[in-house]
């Protein structure tokens, strides 16, 4: 017989079961965080980015450079890429807050149409990823958004494909794999626009298949740059599930995908892509309130057809480029 930890207070689904005559909620559900796995995830995504922005420093100001970290960030703040950048994180981040996903998509099919290669599009997009995927983990995580038990079928599965997109990525030659991300990315286009058709019915009954729906998205967003929102997010929201927390689970185990990409990448690819991860990362920075803006404004079925449809058309253009 299980032992059950009542949670006793005063809260809003203890007074939808007492309406229903059930009984009061354990405390898991309502202080999700508070669980002793869900504190370590927690504590593991604030060391990881402690890590990352330790190792970052290191780099610029400790690294071995024939300049000094102050001289490479004026070069930087010279350079076409670096601006380019901001301009593609600036959207892509707009796209991001105003529907949720999309991020990695958007960035990497604007990156690939600048003439980026495959491998590097990914791992910028990816590196600069890590910060923003973190704090939302943690943001989901403490307002009790995540699902314990999603978020760790999804966790490492996602970690798998991820690993082995980005090996891949990493090891074929990019010409020859750049018609199929662009193919791919044109594809996720299409499934963009297909959600302005679709009504979503909530489903309280568990997700099925879950660990294969992580596997693929995490080789998908690997390869193509972007794709585990779109894929997994919709997939399960589609299905049914609750809305709230099928998107908070996915976006936390999205930051641990996303570290491991990046890690990946950042030993693998010899071309350093620091000029393109800081222009995404500046460009993404002052978005958010032109986002918040353009929800308001745009209806979200607008936003949608308005996203797809660039995307298409931008990755219709890297197709025929790469093909040609």
């Amino acid at each position: 017989m299980k032992i059950r930890n009542l949670d006793l207070s005063d809260n809003t689904i203890n007074a939808e079961h007492q309406a229903l005559g059930l009984p009061p909620v354990e405390d898991d559900i309502t202080h999700p965080s508070d669980h002793p796995v869900m504190r370590i995830a927690m504590w593991s995504v604030v060391f990881m980015l402690a890590g990352v922005m330790i190792y970052l420093g290191s780099r610029l100001f400790n690294g071995e450079h024939s300049r000094t970290g102050f001289e490479l960030i004026q070069d930087t703040l010279r350079s076409s890429d670096f601006w380019k950048a901001v301009a593609v994180g600036l959207l892509a981040q707009t796209v991001d807050g105003a529907l949720g996903m999309a991020y990695g998509i958007t960035s990497t099919t604007f990156l690939l149409a600048s003439g980026a290669s495959p491998a590097v599009a990914s791992a910028s997009v990816h590196i600069a990823e890590v910060f923003t995927t973190g704090v939302s983990g943690l943001s989901h995580a403490k307002l009790g958004n995540v699902n314990r038990s999603l978020f760790l079928r999804l966790l490492i599965p996602g970690l798998l494909g991820a690993t082995v997109g980005a090996w891949l990525l990493s090891s074929i030659d990019g010409d020859l794999i750049k018609p199929f991300v662009a193919g791919y990315l044109f594809l996720m286009g299409l499934y963009i626009m297909s959600k302005v058709f679709k009504k979503i019915q909530t489903n309280r009954k568990p997700p099925k298949h879950v660990a294969k729906l992580g596997l693929l998205g995490g080789f998908v967003d690997a390869v193509g740059g972007g794709g585990w929102g779109p894929v997994v997010t919709t997939t399960l929201v589609g299905t049914g599930q609750d809305p709230r927390t099928t998107i908070g689970s996915v976006n936390f185990a999205e930051f641990f995908l996303t570290f491991a990409v990046a890690a990946v990448f950042a030993v693998l690819v010899d071309e350093g892509p620091w000029p393109i991860v800081a222009g995404l990362v500046v460009g993404g920075l002052f978005a958010a309130p032109f986002a918040a803006f353009l929800t308001k404004r745009l209806p979200t079925r607008t936003l949608l057809v308005l996203v797809g449809t660039v995307i298409c058309l931008t990755s219709a253009y890297n197709l025929y480029r790469a093909l040609a």
